[in-house]
């Protein structure tokens, strides 16, 4: 969850006055703020490369200012401007402000006496990097990483992560960003974007203490649930495999032995394994392919636990991988997972997609 006060908190949890402001900048330079937004949104979607969209209405002129994006250097062009998101709370007379975070803008176009704004997050930048030439890496899995997006985004590599050499003589041809992830689900590891604009790199993590409970009926903050569930995408072991120093083939695998998960292997679900194979040069021991497996089964059971979509009041502070306490559509106090959200910018309701998870 986002930075809020205790008062914030309290408050967006009922019917609140909000507002939304956006600041552009280019080459690491502010060249507007206070830009007005008539309306829009924003969707993150922890399932995507690039988890993150928005879009902006924008008044074409405003207290004396064109906002029509006719040059490069305009702060709403699509030339490296970046948009800085604030969400702003009426408390107790005054706003407080709630970063939602940067957002590079793609598209902009003027119609009539509005200008259309087009933005993703920032590792679009790393998506559409593709390399000039085949890039060999060297060092270390940190270092790799932020050869692979520094100076586009910076790194920040939790402390608890244990960091160790690539191997030598691998290459990545084109994809920087498949590159990203192949070093991160070796290692493994999982990479976001903070509100800061750094790129955090951390341990994959699917439990937690509930940042905000969600209730239904009297009092609640839900309007209505919807659920859903499917096969597809489901596996319930995980092959990961490498070679080692002397060029033998070596895996490591990961069952799902979880009684409470609906794809348990040997379960109701299929009564034989349903692997999900992958193979890194990164992985150079069984001990790595062991870890590497048991990571990807935990980011897997993502599409597999039940889902519920949620429509509520906007909480500017939630974020995907927040977790919550739901009540209602049959269950109590169950601990559920933030995957995607979408949250307005003007006045309007809040969609979540939420899983459960075990704790």
């Amino acid at each position: 969850m986002l930075e809020m006060s205790s008062e914030a908190l309290a408050v967006v949890q009922r019917s609140h006055t909000m507002v939304v402001r956006a600041e552009s900048w280019l080459n690491g330079e502010l060249v507007a703020d206070d830009i007005p937004i008539a309306s829009g949104g924003e969707e993150r979607d922890r399932s995507l490369a690039v988890p993150e969209r928005a879009t902006l209405t924008i008044p074409r002129r405003d207290r004396g200012t064109t906002w029509d994006p006719i040059d490069p250097d305009h702060p709403l062009a699509a030339y490296g401007q970046q948009l800085r998101i604030s969400y702003g709370v009426g408390v107790g007379g005054s706003v407080e402000w709630i970063d939602r975070g940067w957002f590079l803008i793609t598209e902009s176009q003027a119609d009539g006496d509005t200008v259309s704004i087009q933005c993703e997050g920032l590792l679009s930048l790393i998506e559409e990097a593709k390399f000039v030439a085949p890039f060999q890496p060297s060092g270390t899995l940190a270092s790799t990483v932020r050869s692979l997006v520094e100076p586009a985004l910076t790194v920040e590599v939790d402390g608890t992560l244990v960091d160790r050499a690539v191997p030598v003589g691998m290459q990545w041809d084109e994809d920087r960003l498949a590159a990203v992830h192949e070093l991160l689900d070796a290692w493994p590891a999982v990479a976001r974007v903070t509100e800061d604009g750094f790129l955090r790199v951390e341990p994959l993590i699917d439990t937690g203490t509930p940042v905000l409970s969600l209730t239904d009926g009297v009092g609640g903050t839900v309007v209505r649930w919807n659920s859903a569930n499917s096969r597809a995408g489901a596996f319930t072991v995980v092959v990961a495999r490498g070679e080692d120093a002397d060029g033998n083939p070596i895996q490591g695998v990961a069952y799902d032995r979880d009684d409470s998960s609906p794809l348990r292997d040997g379960g109701g679900f299929n009564p034989l394994p349903v692997p999900h194979v992958f193979q890194s040069p990164l992985l150079t021991t069984v001990a790595q392919c062991r870890a590497a497996a048991q990571a990807t089964l935990t980011r897997l059971r993502r599409s597999a636990s039940r889902r519920l979509a949620v429509t509520l009041m906007p909480h500017p502070a939630l974020v995907p991988g927040d977790v919550v306490s739901v009540t209602g559509a049959g269950m109590t106090g169950v601990p559920c997972m933030i995957e995607t959200m979408s949250l307005p910018y003007s006045p309007g309701e809040m969609q979540l997609t939420v899983r459960t998870i075990d704790v």
